[in-house]
């Protein structure tokens, strides 16, 4: 905990104070409904080409892909498959305007499977493409629905210097989780956690706030061996960043292993985690005897 106030005390010394809601998630949460609405009009295949950046990845067979791999742009929309639904509950955007997310509830068939988490992006053009998107089993059975106004993240009153500079940061603070979640996960999330922070851990409903979370940290190991971040991004304004990488842990004795996927926001205290999930990979195979 001391190393952590530390890094604490080291990354506010360099803070530089921003406008206080300098920037509105509106255009994040409608782009985000417009994606969704394509999925029903132009098939799943045709929407997430349309809507994604060039970089854009997916977790998808136990790797990160890009969306060019994973999604073909002539797929012929199929009106009688399942329908894939999904809405906002919960949003924000960095303070510079340039990069945002949103989060929430997901249907297959009519029937509600999930969460969804989108990273977006601000073009050079001005129009909005999502860099990253995965879901997991995190029940959406009793969150709000699409008509329902999604909750707001509220935007960062600090920032870094630069994105690479806010990269940096993040970093060195995932180095302090990573070796504090060898021993202990649930301490090490919580010393990090916003206290307005989200956590995803399947098949829970998405734990919102200290107490919650706290409980839902239960369902996971004790311990993980988290890499350091694979990829990610940052805002211009260096206030917002998200994360991910690999995660591997013990189930008795079998290992497992997923990746983390994190959005990071900078306050007045340092950077804490608003929003952490983990995709599992499939278990392995049973072995032929």
């Amino acid at each position: 905990m001391f190393r952590l106030l530390v890094l604490f005390a080291a990354v506010c010394l360099t803070a530089t104070p921003v406008r206080a809601q300098s920037a509105d998630p509106a255009p994040v949460i409608a782009a985000e409904r417009a994606f969704a609405a394509d999925a029903l009009t132009m098939g799943v295949d045709r929407s997430f080409l349309k809507w994604a950046a060039p970089e854009a990845v997916m977790i998808v067979d136990e790797a990160p892909q890009r969306v060019g791999d994973l999604f073909d742009a002539a797929a012929v929309f199929d009106p009688a498959a399942p329908s894939l639904v999904w809405w906002p509950n919960w949003a924000g955007i960095a303070a510079s305007g340039d990069l945002g997310f949103t989060t929430g509830g997901v249907e297959v068939g009519g029937r509600r499977t999930g969460h969804y988490f989108t990273i977006w992006a601000r073009q050079a053009d001005g129009t909005w493409r999502w860099v990253y998107d995965g879901g997991v089993n995190a029940t959406s059975v009793d969150v709000p629905g699409a008509d329902i106004e999604p909750d707001i993240l509220p935007t960062s009153t600090v920032a870094a210097s630069s994105a690479d500079a806010a990269m940096g940061e993040v970093r060195a603070v995932e180095a302090v989780l990573a070796a504090a979640a060898a021993d202990d996960q649930k301490a090490a999330h919580l010393s990090l956690l916003a206290p307005d922070g989200r956590i995803y851990v399947e098949p829970l409903a998405p734990a919102i706030g200290a107490e919650a979370v706290a409980e839902a940290l239960d369902a996971w190991p004790k311990a993980f061996d988290f890499s350091a971040p694979m990829g990610g991004g940052a805002s211009s304004a260096g206030d917002l960043a998200w994360t991910y990488g690999r995660a591997l842990w013990k189930d008795g004795e079998a290992g497992r292993s997923g990746y983390y996927v994190r959005l990071w926001q900078r306050r007045t205290t340092g950077w804490v985690l608003a929003f952490a999930q983990l995709i599992i990979d499939p278990p392995p195979p049973p072995a032929q005897g």
